[in-house]
């Protein structure tokens, strides 16, 4: 069995282990998924609501998330920071009926994010404004809607294409809601759950919940807080009068203990329901239900991070929200699947970075057990650099959110935190990234000495904005989380440590993470004993590793990054970034393995090839691939957690190699080629344990295909095919080196988009074909709830198509 299908079929066991196919969605009592029937315009001259109504003839049918930007074309007259992909201005409009419509009931409408600076009118009356892109906001429908038919139209501007360092996607690129209330209700994001004492016989609950009455009159309600056990079993409640008055909001707290309580953590990620009711007259009236878990933490200044009481390293990466093909719009299986891959990995901790990420991926690290940090804003009240022409090369732009921030950065944050301050998951906010990245913009005369790894520019610059200020503005935006969250420690990764230093900035927070910065933690630990520090962004070198080993009071590294990732890309025709140990497919890379041994305690061997010794010290260029011309020579490298590995090439042996890392050598043989079996057997205290099998493969026979199913989505019934396909040869192996171009012919669903991982391609997203990249190819489908008899036909020139049901 070849090597890939192991792969994905571990996924798919696991996906099935961990019951990520088990929605749970936090919701209140009538809410609707408010995806489905829009209509769509880019119309990059048109800048009016009135114009647009008025003169936009030609919409096309769309279902959302919808992310305009990745559908192309790829040019090289847009920006490496966003993937050479363009921006422009997007309308969208909806038109609606509600049914069993009450002019007595509330309607909300709720977008998770709309990219960006998004204009929203129902019927023709003006909703509101949000310049940020990445922030969850909503707002009241129900002085505008009629009984009949109805109109929702959105606005997103984004014509300052070059406006960030990666790429972040255009329009309604997240779920939208429908709420529908009684006039006394829990307010979106009213409900708080914490609990600030737990021990192994007893856990105390707190349940905040703002309860919002709409009418003119005062009113007494009952509001009910239950705790309920994986059985569904009642664990704990309490009930309470309260007096609303007349339209005003009034703030209850309902305190109860749970006996036996079982503890949140990666490792056993147990999650409680809440409910929250309120009733009225004996009559339940509205509700509110999420998942919670219980879990203690806490970071020390000398130890590190402590989790339910024990000392624990984060295994953590950095992700940003794109998936290749898809974009932005990324569905919930897809992440589901990725965050598999993790987990297999040994990874517990993740870094939404730079920004609020899609709602949905904060319920699956709270499932699958991921310790998160959640991040705010990449740049404050100045702009970064952007890279146009490629990362790091010719002249910048500053477009950007900074524009903003004066009047929104403080009901940002504030609103990044009232989304998601319910999740087990997360243990600390960040404010910000590398806002003190030295001379861009801030500058400080220390910048003139000392050590300064990361420095745009040359010393010290009068003219760019004094990094003092970079304390100051810390200062609001901490004050701003702990006006509505007080449970968790607020963070900010630091880039310029040298100049921060020098400023109240570290002060500000709770916690400092130091991005890239390895070489200062003894030096910062001796000079600030009361300071935390943890390591926020980091590179994947051996010694960035051994940094947190070593240091007992490092507690973390979130690597750089876990997927490639469209943007922040070298200069044309590469258009994404390869920083990541997973392709744009979700495919492992050699250095996922690498990272594997590291983290991971289960017994695991690796072989990966390089075309020159020095590449496995270096740990470049290293291929999945024993293929070559008999009698040269190869360097095989061998990633492993055990004590030794013995190498055979087609049984016979090449030595036994200890398996010890060092910053100048890595266990690896040199072998003469000759076609056939390349294995590696792993040993712990002489017994075999793991092994690890290389097939030369032969000429491409055919098409093997792969499907997985994501969970149906209870709102609107649809549910997400994600397809493997990769050429093979007549043994089953995978045939790297001889891709072509393969269709997909599609009846009943809807192809979301083919991705091959290949960073170069400028290949349509949205068609029907794609070439393969290292044999394989990715394809995302859509199934929608009506949908009957769907079927997928793959060809590929020469061989034989591959016909499946879906």
């Amino acid at each position: 069995m070849i090597m890939l299908r192991k792969y994905l079929n571990g996924i798919l066991l696991f996906l099935s282990f961990m019951g990520v196919h088990k929605s749970v969605i936090a919701q209140h009592q009538g809410t609707s998924l408010f995806n489905d029937h829009w209509q769509f315009a880019k119309q990059d001259e048109i800048t009016s609501y009135e114009e647009a109504m008025a003169s936009i003839t030609s919409w096309r049918e769309i279902s959302l998330p919808h992310d305009w930007s990745v559908e192309g074309p790829f040019s090289n007259e847009w920006a490496s920071g966003t993937g050479f992909l363009p921006g422009g201005i997007g309308w969208y409009k909806k038109t609606f009926a509600i049914e069993e419509y009450d002019p007595s009931r509330q309607y909300t409408v709720y977008f998770d994010g709309v990219y960006k600076n998004s204009e929203v009118w129902i019927n023709g009356h003006h909703l509101g404004k949000r310049p940020n892109g990445f922030i969850a906001f909503y707002y009241d429908l129900t002085p505008y809607l009629k009984a009949e038919e109805n109109q929702l139209v959105v606005k997103a501007d984004h014509r300052e294409f070059a406006d960030s360092r990666y790429y972040t996607g255009s329009g309604i690129y997240r779920n939208v809601y429908l709420l529908s209330q009684p006039e006394q209700h829990v307010q979106p994001w009213g409900v708080f759950f914490t609990s600030p004492n737990i021990t192994d016989k007893q856990a105390d609950v707190k349940v905040q919940v703002a309860i919002q009455n709409e009418a003119a009159y005062t009113s007494s309600v009952q509001v009910m807080a239950k705790l309920l056990d994986a059985n569904g079993n009642t664990v704990g409640e309490q009930a309470m009068e309260s007096f609303l008055p007349a339209g005003n909001t009034n703030h209850e707290t309902l305190s109860f203990s749970i006996n036996d309580p079982m503890r949140w953590s990666p490792d056993h990620p147990y999650l409680y329901d809440l409910e929250v009711s309120i009733h009225k007259d004996g009559e339940q009236i509205d509700s509110w239900k999420d998942r919670v878990g219980l879990r203690t933490f806490r970071f020390d200044a000398q130890e590190g991070f402590f989790l339910n009481g024990e000392n624990t390293l984060l295994k953590g990466i950095c992700i940003h929200h794109d998936a290749g093909a898809l974009g932005a719009a990324v569905p919930k299986a897809v992440w589901a699947q990725r965050l598999a891959t993790l987990k297999k990995l040994g990874c517990n901790a993740i870094r939404m970075s730079h920004y609020p990420h899609q709602d949905y991926l904060y319920d699956l690290c709270d499932e699958m057990g991921f310790l998160v940090q959640d991040e705010a804003f990449d740049e404050w009240e100045v702009g970064k650099n952007k890279w146009i022409e490629g990362w790091n090369v010719g002249t910048p732009g500053n477009d950007g959110s900074y524009g903003a921030f004066a009047e929104w950065g403080q009901q940002d944050v504030k609103d990044m935190v009232l989304r998601s301050r319910n999740h087990p998951a997360i243990i600390m906010w960040s404010v910000g990234n590398e806002i003190d990245y030295p001379n861009d913009p801030y500058s400080h005369p220390v910048l003139d000495e000392g050590r300064n790894p990361q420095i745009y520019g040359k010393g010290y610059q009068e003219e760019n904005p004094p990094a003092s200020r970079l304390g100051e503005l810390a200062a609001s935006l901490v004050s701003a989380v702990k006006s509505v969250d007080t449970s968790r420690p607020v963070t900010a990764a630091l880039a310029g440590v040298t100049m921060s230093n020098h400023t109240r900035y570290p002060d500000a927070l709770d916690i400092v993470g130091y991005n890239y910065q390895e070489y200062r933690y003894e030096e910062d630990h001796k000079a600030y004993p009361n300071r935390v520090i943890y390591g926020s962004e980091n590179g994947d070198a051996l010694q960035a590793w051994k940094a947190v080993t070593d240091l007992p009071f490092i507690s973390s590294q979130f690597l750089w990054t876990g997927f490639d990732f469209l943007g922040e890309a070298r200069p044309w025709p590469t258009r994404s970034s390869g920083a990541g140990i997973i392709d744009l497919a979700g495919y492992p890379k050699p250095d996922y393995y690498f990272r594997k041994s590291l983290w991971n305690d289960e017994p695991m061997v690796y072989l990966a090839i390089a075309e020159e010794e020095e590449n496995i010290h270096r740990r470049r260029g290293l291929v999945e691939i024993w293929q070559g011309i008999e009698g040269e020579t190869k360097w095989v490298a061998c990633y492993a957690n055990v004590e030794e590995v013995e190498l055979f090439l087609n049984g016979q042996s090449h030595g036994k190699k200890a398996i010890t890392y060092n910053a100048k050598e890595m266990p690896g043989w040199e072998v003469e080629y000759t076609s056939g079996e390349l294995k590696a057997i792993a040993y712990q205290n002489g017994k075999e344990v793991a092994t690890y099998t290389l097939h030369t493969p032969g000429d491409v026979d055919h098409l093997e295909v792969s499907t997985a199913e994501g969970e149906v989505n209870p709102l609107n019934g649809e549910k997400i095919v994600i397809m493997d396909i990769w050429l093979s040869d007549k043994a089953g192996n995978l045939v790297p080196r001889a891709d072509q171009q393969v269709n997909l012919e599609l009846e009943g669903g809807e192809l979301l988009g083919l991705e091959s991982g290949d960073l170069r391609s400028h290949e349509d997203y949205k068609g029907t074909y794609r070439k393969t990249f290292n044999g394989r190819l990715k394809a995302y489908v859509r199934i929608p709830k009506a949908a009957k008899n769907v079927r997928v036909v793959v060809r590929s020139d020469g061989l034989n198509a591959v016909e499946r049901a879906l």
